[in-house]
């Protein structure tokens, strides 16, 4: 991916809006990136969204990086996490209303990742609080466990002690329609489930330990049970009269 240009945290200052939007919408190359940076988080500390176009392909995609980049820096396809929600500036009737268009939604995703930061730092306090509790920040693009919906950010709580991994996540949606739908996800081998990101998160974590629970029961009765199948089945051939061949 090429050199990013630094738009800060307020977005572009009005002097350079002009310039930024010629760069992201019709630059002569056949791939544009902006950059976007989100500082002050509470366990992000600092991400970078990065809005991504393709004249050649016809796409605005919407990476999300670890750290505040600055002006002219490069960022790794490795290091970028592909956020579903994507700018839509096709009903702009001029460049000032696809300004107007751009500056919005990129507002709204900034403020997305504000808020599940927020909320997230509120499941790591909760975490953190258990007996014995190993509460570690995953910063990785690459989540260490399988999710049940696409990653808003890439910052993740992993509790190593029980295997858990909670992470913000959000639905597919264009930018131009609002803020993504969002929860917390949290998984844990075999199991997950997302819960709304209002919800709170005690009552949320109750709840999955009491999933969890529940599924490692029914995981253990479904053994059991097949372990008898299977004892069942080598008492009828132990005389050997239902072997083939």
């Amino acid at each position: 991916m090429q050199a990013l240009e630094d738009q800060g945290d307020e977005g572009p200052p009005p002097g350079e809006a002009e310039d930024l939007l010629r760069r992201a919408l019709i630059d002569s190359g056949d791939a544009v990136a902006v950059a976007l940076r989100v500082g002050g988080l509470a366990l992000g500390e600092a991400l970078t969204i990065v809005f991504h176009g393709r004249r050649d392909l016809g796409t605005l995609a919407t990476y999300v990086a670890s750290g505040g980049r600055g002006a002219g820096a490069a960022i790794s396809f490795d290091d970028l996490l592909r956020v579903p929600c994507d700018l839509d500036l096709a009903e702009a009737r001029d460049r000032t209303e696809a300004e107007r268009l751009y500056a919005e939604q990129a507002t709204v995703l900034r403020d997305a990742i504000v808020a599940a930061d927020t909320v997230l730092s509120l499941w790591r306090e909760i975490l953190a609080a258990a007996p014995h509790a190993r509460v570690g920040v995953d910063r990785s693009p690459r989540p260490p466990i399988r999710l049940p919906a696409a990653r808003l950010m890439p910052v993740a709580l992993v509790d190593r002690d029980i295997g858990l991994t909670v992470a913000p996540v959000c639905g597919a949606r264009p930018l131009v329609e609002g803020r993504p739908p969002m929860g917390i996800a949290c998984a844990q081998q075999d199991l997950a489930h997302v819960y709304p990101l209002p919800d709170d998160p005690q009552a949320s974590l109750e709840d999955f330990r009491e999933r969890a629970g529940e599924h490692a029961r029914s995981l253990g009765d479904r053994l059991d049970h097949q372990a008898a199948s299977v004892s069942r089945f080598l008492e009828l051939n132990d005389d050997g009269s239902h072997r083939t061949g």
